[in-house]
């Protein structure tokens, strides 16, 4: 038996000292290692072998053939060889030392990395098959030879680099590896569930969360759970079912508290629950483990899943979801750490698409804000302090919640006065606009005392657009309740300015908070009726919102004029009538709708029957007669309004304004030869539409005109030009 291993030695040293080597002979090398490993072990023989390896390096030499092996290729049984020989090594007391953890990593770059096998049929299929045998074999190994905990974390902990979920192949085959080491745990009494749970310093390496090996270890299998890739989830799922068993039969047989309250679990145990998974929803499978759990683990659940979102192609994004809610059903024990899971939202957010997945996102801030208002204040300004675009937007969440907007204001607040805000909020405007909110918020502060505060007072208004925004979104939020509204009112003058930013979002906060205060108003104030007119030049706004806003407010504004007000306001609803009878053919439904209704108000306040009578029956060209018929002189001041709009951006609004011209052509006989002029010029510049609807009824406008106009114009240059068309 002795000559036999010293013929290996020799083979092996010959091996090794050949300068070229053939595959078969790599395979030879490796079997003869593995067979001086399976040698009885007396100490002579294993001190012997120990020299051995070491002289001639055999450990290095195995790792480099490893790594040498082409990643095209599965049809190779040097690999799988290799693995067998080191599981055989690591029998053998001291014989790999400290070259575990590098052997290990080089096993699974050049395995998990082989292409798929779905293609692959016959000796490779046969040869891919056993390598992946082998390398469990090498992982069983390696855990019994090591059963301590500090072991089986290292390994899982090596896996998980290797479970991202966009690679699925990858992913597939780490995850099936995490899957059978759960299930070698659960079927062995030697590794101790509470050092593996992060009962010791094993799994949290100086208090650092992302250190948590549990909370890694599940959070990465139930996001691949959720994969739209059946492997991959089937692979997580297994794992996940060896991984719950082991805990619970752990828990039963080894804890040293069976109390159900034990911190570990992080909260209390509902009794009777059943020995395995037995769901198969993720958010059952995030409660399951979830009640025997560390708070910082369940925290790292939540930031993989957050992360995970950014990858909707290959998850289930409402899965994903799913684990969230779990999480704020109990904030007290997933979202003990807030700087942690703010800080990832505001990472991730900007690569998170879907209005489901963002809105899901939102509530896990507002979770947050209820459950440590201070902290979650704390952790946005630091995560930001210039106050991005990412961080704007997770303000603009917070403050326009009614339930929560008085607690973030007292926050801020309370930072100010402690001189713990960063720059952004340092500054005398900010501090100014956060003190505005705070009395506004505060139910012991009157409108009158606060009319008194703030004539007496110097509040000045901040104009960079992000602290603008947040401000205008405040009081957005503070105008819905009716006590506030009537504080707001003292603003209103200072808020109209912001109608003329070059901000659409601006311009719509600001109409809001104009509608929220005047429909907590029984009458139209000053302000308001200032208010009407300079809402006329935001019906041509470019944003839809903004026209349908603007037309709707102006609407209640002109209801709510009193009889003192009637004359007042008639003069500023005749200056609407052109806008709102054109934008009665806008594009957008919903506009075309709001201007209607506000031209039945129109009619009703100037007491024309027949123009109601021709918006009831919905007659538009019948309408614009009758509105010329009720003011025969103002009809060269109402196709004056018209003539921008031929440059309008919408077609339905163009052929509109060319239509009105032509009905309001008969009533413009006597005006003057500039006049006429500029309205063909306008016309003629209209016939020359890219539009072929616009261009043609431009010119049909235009021969209407010629002949309703009997004056000749011999001069006009333009005239000669219209009779040739």
């Amino acid at each position: 038996m002795e000559e036999e291993y010293t013929g290996h030695m020799k083979s092996i040293q010959a091996f090794l000292q050949s300068p070229a080597k053939e595959e078969a002979e790599k395979v030879e090398f490796l079997r003869a290692v593995s067979s001086l490993c399976r040698a009885p072990r007396d100490q002579g023989f294993l001190e012997k072998l120990k020299e051995f390896c070491e002289q001639y390096e055999v450990v290095e030499n195995i790792k480099a053939l490893v790594e040498d092996e082409p990643m095209e290729h599965l049809d190779t049984a040097v690999r799988q060889q290799a693995m067998l020989t080191l599981a055989q090594m690591s029998n053998v007391e001291m014989l790999l030392r400290s070259e575990k953890e590098s052997l290990l990593n080089s096993c699974f770059r050049k395995v998990f990395f082989l292409p798929p096998i779905t293609t692959r049929q016959g000796q490779d299929s046969f040869l891919y098959s056993k390598t992946l045998d082998a390398m469990d074999i090498l992982l069983e190994s390696f855990v019994l030879s090591s059963p301590g905990s500090r072991a089986v974390w290292r390994i899982l902990q090596m896996l998980l680099p290797f479970t991202d979920i966009k690679h699925a192949t990858v992913c597939e085959r780490a995850v099936a590896r995490i899957g059978k080491l759960a299930d070698l745990m659960a079927s062995s009494s030697s590794v101790q569930i509470w050092n593996l749970l992060g009962h010791d310093d094993s799994s949290s390496h100086h208090g650092i969360i992302g250190d948590r090996f549990l909370g890694q270890l599940l959070g990465c299998l139930i996001v691949c759970s959720t994969s739209k890739i059946w492997n991959i989830q089937k692979e997580a799922w297994d794992a996940l079912q060896h991984l719950f068993g082991f805990i619970q039969q752990k828990k039963r047989t080894t804890s040293p508290e069976d109390d159900a309250e034990h911190p570990q679990g992080g909260g209390k145990r509902k009794a009777g629950k059943p020995s395995l998974l037995s769901v198969s929803s993720t958010r059952s499978i995030a409660q399951a483990f979830g009640e025997y759990l560390h708070p910082q683990d369940k925290t790292v659940i939540v930031l993989r899943a957050i992360g995970a979102m950014t990858d909707s192609c290959v998850c289930d994004k409402e899965e994903l979801i799913s684990i969230l809610n779990v999480a704020m059903t109990e904030p007290a024990s997933w979202l003990t750490e807030v700087p942690m899971v703010s800080s990832s939202i505001w990472k991730y957010l900007p690569d998170i698409s879907g209005a489901s997945a963002r809105r899901s996102l939102n509530l896990l801030l507002l979770s947050m804000v209820e459950q440590n208002p201070r902290e979650m204040i704390l952790s946005l300004m630091a995560i930001s302090p210039a106050c991005d675009r990412v961080a704007l937007a997770m303000w603009e969440e917070l403050l326009s919640q009614p339930l929560i907007l008085e607690k973030v204001l007292r926050e801020l607040s309370s930072n100010l006065q402690q001189q713990q805000s960063p720059s952004t909020f340092r500054s005398h405007t900010v501090e100014a606009c956060i003190q505005l909110l705070t009395l506004l918020a505060s139910s012991d502060v009157t409108p009158e005392e606060f009319a008194g505060v703030y004539n007496t007072g110097s509040f000045p208004w901040c104009q960079r657009a992000g602290p603008f925004s947040l401000t205008l979104t405040g009081l957005f939020t503070l105008s819905q309740s009716p006590d506030t509204a009537r504080k707001i009112l003292v603003l209103l003058p200072e808020l109209r300015e912001a109608l003329w930013s070059a901000n659409t979002a601006i311009r719509m906060k600001a109409l809001l908070i104009f509608r929220n205060v005047v429909g907590h108003l029984k009458k139209a104030s000053s302000t308001a009726l200032q208010l009407a007119e300079e809402l006329l030049p935001l019906f041509d706004d470019v944003s839809r919102q903004v026209r349908e806003l603007s037309i709707c407010l102006f609407k209640e504004i002109v209801q709510m004029a009193d009889w003192k007000h009637k004359q007042q306001m008639r003069k500023k609803v005749r200056k609407s009538l052109v806008p709102l009878v054109l934008h009665t053919s806008d594009e957008i439904e919903s506009v075309a709708k709001a201007s209607y209704e506000a031209l039945c108000v129109a009619a009703k306040v100037l007491k024309w029957k027949q123009l109601s009578h021709r918006m009831r029956v919905l007659e538009r060209e019948r309408t614009v007669e009758c509105l010329l018929e009720h003011d025969r002189s103002r009809a060269e001041e109402y196709v004056f309004q018209i003539l921008p709009y031929l440059q309008h951006a919408q077609v339905t609004v163009r052929t509109a304004a060319l239509r009105f011209i032509g009905l309001a052509g008969k009533h413009l006989e006597n005006s003057s030869k500039d006049t006429l002029q500029e309205i063909y010029e306008a016309l003629y510049n209209s016939s020359k539409d890219e539009e072929s609807e616009v261009s043609s009824l431009a010119v049909q406008t235009m021969d209407m005109l010629r002949i309703s106009w009997t004056r000749p114009r011999p001069r006009w240059t333009l005239w000669a030009l219209c009779c040739c068309l």
